[in-house]
């Protein structure tokens, strides 16, 4: 599928949402009385998850009604499902219903019909232009939340927004709840093809750049639709995104709150919150996997329990999206995060070397006995102490997408010969008192060397005297901005 190629239409009853400010979610159908409609982050110009998952739909109806699910185009009818209207559990919401589409190959356009057949007649709602393919959450605070306006060279990367209009993108609104949520009270970005617009609304709006840049390497290497859905916050630690098991099974109080002084609260900090209000309302969307950017925020704050909170939250969003879908998102979809950067040359205390460390449960590596099917994009190298956004903000977010974009080459798509990993040491050899040599060996899948694959040394000074480290073997380049 050429990005050229234009979205067919047809002259269908159409309801849709048009992408604005944030939206706030009301729940209304095609008339008020029957409370008829899709959930809200169902809309024209999605992406549903391609088989072999089923991708599963819900949304909102009168209890006792037959709701008629249908995907079609005018070659046919792709899949057809029916299932009662059973008893809601949302505030205002009489009754929700749910089916588990039949496996559809990648592609599109589609449409998506819902019919609601009472005694007293139908209610018809109809998506357009959806496509099927994989489905990418994007998750974490502000490097996750940065925007294509904010990276290097922005204005060549928005130029590019019109080249992938089969990259779809959805942006939860910034909301919280102490109580688990069914449904997003608030959208910032409804489901929407790339625009510069929307790709660079402003500085920590959106659309994420990494999930953006992710996901439009994928692309170009799948050469299939992908839908990209992003529910990030600033200033957020890892509490606020977990749930109530997590913080249970790492021994976290349900009440703490953050009292450093080294720790500037610019977000939600109480635990649960935004797991509540911006990731379980989404649980029952079947995705192909995750990727997350977090960290900074616990550097001064449960920074110990990293080891036990990041990878219960990872096992918990998977358990919780693979039970919500009826078994259609798989149980241990690929989870793939962004090691925090380097903030600057000299720094107060070793809070970020520990949580660089907890982020791989102390490992030092992904994946690994405790975070299986994860991958981790190394941002060591990638600090910017002139970054215009803070020094904890690198721009270098091209780097980062792809590290990661190599990951789930490996990890999600099972591609053979991808190095994806940094180095690891092969030896260690303590030649005196004041001098250590580690060397690294790493062979690359490629049949042809160039300028671009290179041997690195480095030297650096520590307290005991002078350190020599030395890699044998070959790494990969930056990408060339």
């Amino acid at each position: 599928m050429g990005r050229g190629v234009k979205a067919a239409m047809s002259g269908a009853w159409i309801r849709w949402f048009t992408f604005g400010a944030t939206i706030a979610w009301l729940g209304g159908g095609q008339n008020a009385e029957s409370r008829f409609n899709f959930g809200s982050y169902y809309a024209s110009h999605m992406v549903l998850q391609k088989q072999p998952s089923r991708a599963v739909v819900w949304g909102y109806g009168v209890v006792g009604a037959t709701v008629n699910v249908s995907v079609w185009r005018d070659d046919g009818i792709y899949s057809q499902q029916t299932t009662p209207v059973q008893e809601g559990v949302s505030s205002g919401i009489t009754g929700v219903w749910q089916v588990s589409l039949d496996p559809i190959y990648p592609g599109g356009p589609f449409f998506v019909t819902a019919e609601q057949r009472l005694a007293a007649g139908m209610d018809r709602v109809t998506l357009k232009d959806v496509y099927f393919g994989d489905v990418w959450v994007c998750g974490g605070q502000s490097n996750m939340e940065m925007t294509v306006l904010q990276v290097i060279n922005a204005r060549e990367e928005l130029s590019l927004a019109s080249h992938y209009p089969y990259i779809r993108l959805f942006q939860a609104g910034l909301k919280e709840s102490f109580e688990e949520q069914n449904d997003l009270d608030s959208i910032s970005v409804q489901w929407s093809s790339p625009t510069a617009e929307i790709l660079g609304n402003g500085n920590f709006t959106w659309f994420s750049a990494v999930c953006w840049l992710f996901g439009r390497y994928l692309y170009d290497k799948l050469q299939y639709p992908i839908g990209l859905v992003a529910s990030c916050w600033g200033g957020t630690p890892i509490e606020a995104w977990s749930s109530k098991r997590v913080l249970s099974r790492c021994g976290l109080p349900m009440n703490s709150t953050n009292d450093d002084p080294r720790h500037e609260v610019t977000g939600p900090h109480q635990p649960t919150v935004l797991w509540n209000a911006m990731i379980h309302p989404l649980t029952r969307m079947v995705l192909k996997g995750a990727i997350w950017y977090q960290g900074e925020s616990n550097a001064a704050w449960h920074n110990a329990e990293y080891n036990c909170t990041f990878p219960a939250m990872i096992e918990d969003w998977r358990q919780a999206f693979h039970q919500a879908s009826g078994g259609s998102s798989e149980v241990d979809f690929p989870f793939g995060f962004v090691q925090i950067s380097a903030i600057r040359h000299q720094v107060p205390d070793d809070s970020f070397s520990w949580i660089r460390w907890h982020q791989t449960a102390d490992f030092g590596y992904a994946p690994n006995l405790k975070m299986r099917r994860t991958f981790m994009a190394v941002a060591m190298d990638l600090g910017d102490e002139k970054s215009p956004y803070g020094i904890i903000h690198p721009r270098y977010k091209q780097d980062v997408a792809y590290r990661l974009y190599l990951g789930a080459c490996a990890i999600a798509y099972g591609e053979k010969g991808i190095v994806y990993q940094g180095p690891f040491p092969k030896d260690l050899q303590l030649k005196n008192s004041t001098e250590l040599n580690i060397i690294y060996s790493q062979e690359l899948a490629i049949l042809e060397l160039s300028k671009d694959i290179f041997e690195a040394k480095w030297w650096r000074m520590c307290d005991a005297g002078l350190l020599a480290v030395q890699t044998r073997g070959s790494w990969l380049p930056q990408v060339k901005h």
